[in-house]
């Protein structure tokens, strides 16, 4: 079983928010309980996720579902094949190490992982303070900098950005493995010089910190490390995307690298259950919009596009009955 973290009085909110719409108990007896792994308090996947388990305890008969808290895409998929948990959101590049059984995966094996939506891009923050004088990924040499918590695609992706400077993250940072939160925390109290954070806008810690009396930070730019990234996992993951200056008051919009974002479960969920689930995605979608604003990029015309992992025949048959599947 997956050890998750504490939560916060917030996320326990959430958490039995997401539950007190129980589904009455089907024919059969008793409720089919769905687990939806999530991420990190302080992120995007976590009130997406309370959302979701809210939305489908409510509209899917016999069914309660529960979004928990996690280190987010690795773990997440991980546990999907553990069957500990039966829904997961995770990053698209994870969700294809993952497939493959390589990289993070290697001595883990291949996940049966299989997609019911592309749900929004997530975008990858380097924050640092903003007298640190760090300008480049390069200036991050010998800097304390988090990379994210072992666990989380956003790890994995910094440590990937690292290596386009010819950084070593183990050598030539002095790394932390914070989340989120614990990383804004630790940038207001002047222990930090920089972290990652890959996850979509706002991101309600980063949110605060920008926002926080006696703190100066800058989320830096990062379109030049595309070309690297792309000769060395291919072009068809990671794309070029901006920040928008009024997501966290900047001074102007920041190009960053982005990736996809996917909602996954196994290949042997069943698949009038994969259908249900995705109906109920998009039957939803105002109701998850006001949850968190990610979910207004949920849209019947893109959700297919940023996947490079098989989608689930239970989704297949929701968009065909829309029209929207293509391929």
């Amino acid at each position: 079983m997956p050890t998750f973290h504490r939560l916060s009085a917030s996320a326990i909110a959430l958490a039995l928010l997401a539950t007190a719409c129980g589904a009455p108990t089907n024919e059969g007896g008793g409720l089919r309980r769905l687990s939806i792994a999530t991420g990190g308090t302080g992120g995007v996947f976590y009130p997406y996720g309370g959302g979701l388990a809210q939305v489908l305890s409510a509209k899917l008969p016999g069914v309660q579902a529960t979004a928990e808290v996690t280190a987010a895409s690795v773990d997440n998929l991980k546990f999907l094949k553990q069957g500990t948990s039966d829904i997961a959101f995770t990053m698209a590049d994870m969700a294809q190490d993952g497939a493959a059984g390589r990289d993070s995966f290697a001595d883990f094996g291949p996940v049966p992982v299989r997609v019911l939506a592309v749900l929004y891009s997530s975008y990858t923050h380097l924050v640092v303070r903003g007298d640190s004088g760090i300008a480049t990924v390069a200036d991050l040499k010998g800097r304390v900098v988090s990379t994210g918590p072992p666990g989380a695609g956003s790890a994995v992706l910094a440590n990937r950005i690292l290596a386009t400077a010819g950084l070593d993250p183990t050598r030539d940072i002095r790394p932390h493995n914070l989340s989120v939160a614990q990383a804004v925390d630790a940038m207001k109290d002047g222990k930090l010089d920089a972290f990652f954070w890959n996850g979509g806008v706002p991101t309600a810690a980063v949110l605060d910190l920008m926002h926080s009396p006696g703190v100066t930070a800058k989320i830096l730019p990062l379109d030049s490390v595309l070309p690297a990234l792309h000769r060395a996992h291919g072009e068809a993951l990671y794309f070029l995307a901006s920040i928008p200056k009024a997501a966290y008051s900047l001074a102007a919009d920041v190009p960053v690298v982005a990736v996809a974002n996917l909602l996954v479960v196994s290949e042997t969920m069943p698949e009038s259950l994969a259908h249900d689930i995705t109906r109920v995605l998009f039957e939803e979608q105002p109701t998850l919009a006001t949850i968190h604003p990610q979910a207004q990029e949920l849209s019947i015309d893109t959700v297919t596009k940023g996947a490079t992992i098989p989608f689930h025949p239970g989704a297949i048959r929701y968009y065909r009955e829309r029209g929207a599947w293509t391929q």
